[in-house]
């Protein structure tokens, strides 16, 4: 598929006129049911979705996916703009680069459909796009726009791909410098007062929530308008995916040129959203900190200055949730970062920067991790009395291919994440900028909501009350209290009687019956994830609660508990893939913190593991007949096979994670 082809295709999309589709409800606070101006009517509360549950139901989504409306998603060949990923996330099947001639080399589709999912395409260079690939714009015939429609046409036809390990194009590398400045400024090509990429991104930006607002179906499948905040300073990702909860939104999204701090970001979002424009509402996500340099957990303002009691209350406010898995690697901990848990050696990337080769055992700052910034909250909350680090766990792919919610191991190995850069084996079996070896198919976000609508999914990620998986999708509640009956498992009623005595995931919990010196107490139950036809899903291995809390001198403290299963022994045979031994269907208990100190502020999530399975990597090594034992004989495209960065990955536990709970002192 040519440059040309291409550009007909979505320049339909790109320059349609703004419809009554947009125009929709206003400041409704119902607009995802509204279907017309704001009138009586339309302000009256929608009738109830049919699965409605006061209990909540789970629904699995995905807030973090790039269509060919991201700039690298294009430069690598991928044409899926975001009617097309929307498509995909319900089921339909998708086309992906590199192309022949009249035809694509290969097409996905989900194993099983989501129930919600947002396109966050990166808003730098939305402008830069169009003025690039639309004749006629001023800017069309520059040098940079030259060199980014071949690679554009490189990356979609099969015959001009570049070789696996050569150099990435030059024009990516002045993308990332621009993305990497302190101070970042556009392109010539976008005009005197860069008014022309200006004009063009709200017309990009247009178009996303469009196709929002065309596939949001109430109680069916639920859309959001969306975007990615890409700040790379000094290399160091601070990503923040930016997620509205209606089709009332501001005329632009807000990148990373025009506000190079996420302070920066943060303020604009409450001027032109939250505090600005009636019936807006946002949050903001970061992702990848992994790759942060330890910069995504600091607690410091833009100028270095400390938190204050408000900066952090408004940050937690507005970042209620972390990206904790994704494509790029795990982020929940390493081992050796303020840590000696064996089970934070899974899916780690072992290099400095998203694009630099791997440097093994390269010591990364602590506050690279989820874990260590929950901690870090905790000292910040004892110091100024607010938290602002106060994060609700979702996972998501990070896929650069369009196709939200493909997690699958099984499916990884086939189609990777970044078009053409990673689509054969010869490519995916290596250590590429941002995918190959190291990566993996991603994680879910999974919500407990009341029914599946807009509102409902928002506010359930405003209270946290959500969980992330690596990719599969187990079922995971999480429960503290301090009456929690003891046999609640044993109850046919077991939910109600949690909820009833407790506060969910993602709460913190009440004070205590006045005068009574009492323990904490958890509940917290699984269910194996069920599969899809002909494929059941893997049994549980165990559950976890990870417990993080200040001690008597200030310091943030960490603990693991096993609390329910992990007395059965199942392996996986690294040749074969074949699984052997026991698991559990389904795991529930009621665990009281044999530790607890009422005058230590603490946090406590849960993690559940399933029986291990094979690697994507080991699978697909295993069917194109690697033998490690006999190396001479390994062919070159696939050495990584036998590369000792990833060998004690070759078999994999995928897991999920609860957002926390937390106690405050204070609540005494």
């Amino acid at each position: 598929m040519t440059i040309r082809s291409f550009v007909a295709i979505a320049s339909p999309f790109l320059a349609f006129a703004f419809s009554a589709t947009l125009i929709g409800c206003g400041n409704s606070p119902n607009a995802d049911s509204c279907p017309g101006a704001v009138s009586a009517e339309c302000e009256a509360q929608p009738d109830p979705c049919p699965d409605r549950n006061p209990l909540r139901n789970p629904y699995v989504g995905e807030l973090h996916v790039h269509t060919a409306y991201s700039f690298d998603s294009i430069l690598a060949g991928v044409t899926a703009g975001p009617r097309d990923m929307y498509r995909f996330a319900q089921g339909e099947s998708l086309a992906l680069p590199p192309f022949v001639p009249g035809a694509a080399q290969r097409t996905t589709q989900l194993r099983r459909p989501l129930d919600f999912a947002a396109a966050t395409d990166h808003a730098e260079f939305f402008g830069e796009f169009r003025v690039c690939t639309i004749r006629g714009r001023d800017g069309f015939e520059s040098d940079f726009c030259v060199r980014y429609r071949e690679q554009i046409e490189i990356g979609q036809d099969a015959d001009r791909l570049r070789e696996p390990g050569s150099p990435l194009p030059r024009v990516f590398f002045e993308i990332a410098l621009i993305l990497a400045s302190l101070d970042p400024t556009r392109d010539a090509l976008c005009g005197t007062n860069n008014e022309d990429c200006i004009a063009e991104t709200s017309i990009v930006w247009e178009d996303e929530q469009a196709a929002a607002e065309e596939f949001n179906d109430r109680c069916t499948f639920t859309t959001f308008a969306a975007y990615e905040w890409t700040g790379n300073p000094g290399n160091a990702n601070i990503h923040r995916n930016v997620i509205f909860r209606n089709d009332v939104v501001p005329t632009s999204p807000t990148s990373y040129i025009e506000a190079p701090k996420p302070q920066q970001l943060w303020s604009a979002l409450d001027t032109q959203c939250l505090s600005g424009l009636p019936g807006c509402d946002v949050l903001s996500i970061p992702h990848s900190s992994n790759f942060s340099a330890g910069l995504m957990f600091e607690p410091t303002n833009a100028d270095g200055s400390p938190l204050s009691k408000e900066d952090a209350e408004f940050r937690a406010a507005i970042e209620p949730l972390v990206e904790i898995h994704q494509h790029k690697g795990n982020t929940e901990c390493k081992t050796g970062a303020l840590t000696n848990d064996e089970d934070c050696r899974f899916e780690t990337y072992e290099k400095v920067g998203i694009l630099d080769d791997p440097v093994p055992n390269f010591p990364v700052p602590p506050l690279s991790f989820v874990r260590n910034g929950l901690k870090e909250g905790l000292v910040q909350d004892e110091a100024i009395g607010a938290n602002p680090f106060e994060f609700g766990f979702v996972g998501a792919s990070d896929t650069h291919n369009a196709t939200a919610g493909a997690t699958h191991e099984g499916d990884y190995r086939k189609t990777g994440h970044i078009g053409a850069l990673d689509w054969e084996p010869r490519r995916l079996l290596r250590f590429l900028p941002a995918s190959g070896m190291e990566s993996n198919g991603g994680g879910l976000a999974i919500v407990w909501a009341e029914e599946n609508s807009r509102d409902a999914i928002f506010d359930a990620m405003r209270r946290r009350e959500v969980y992330a998986t690596s990719g599969t999708r187990p079922t995971l509640r999480l429960f503290g209290g301090w009456d929690m009956p003891r046999d609640a498992c044993d109850s046919p009623d077991s939910l109600e009687v949690a909820d009833r005595n407790g506060v969910p995931m993602g709460g913190t919990l009440p004070a205590p019956p006045a005068g009574e010196s009492r323990s904490a107490q958890f509940f917290v139950s699984a269910q194996q994830d069920p599969g899809s036809e002909g494929e059941p899903g893997t049994p549980l291995e165990r559950i976890q609660i990870v417990k993080g809390w200040v001690d008597s001198d200030g310091d943030a403290q960490e603990k693991v508990f096993d609390v329910a299963g992990g007395d059965r022994t199942a392996s996986v045979d690294v040749d074969t893939c074949e699984t052997s031994g026991e698991g559990y269907a389904s795991l529930c208990t009621v665990w009281t913190d044999p530790e607890f100190v009422s005058g230590q502020r603490a946090f406590y999530y849960a993690r559940i593991f399933e029986n291990p399975v094979c690697r994507w990597s080991t699978t697909l090594c295993n069917e194109l007949g690697v033998d490690c034992r006999d190396i001479d004989n390994v062919p070159a495209d696939f050495m990584e096979c036998c590369s000792l960065a990833i060998e004690d990955q070759m078999v994999i536990k995928e897991r999920a994670w609860s957002s926390p709970i937390w106690y405050r002192p204070e609540t005494l």
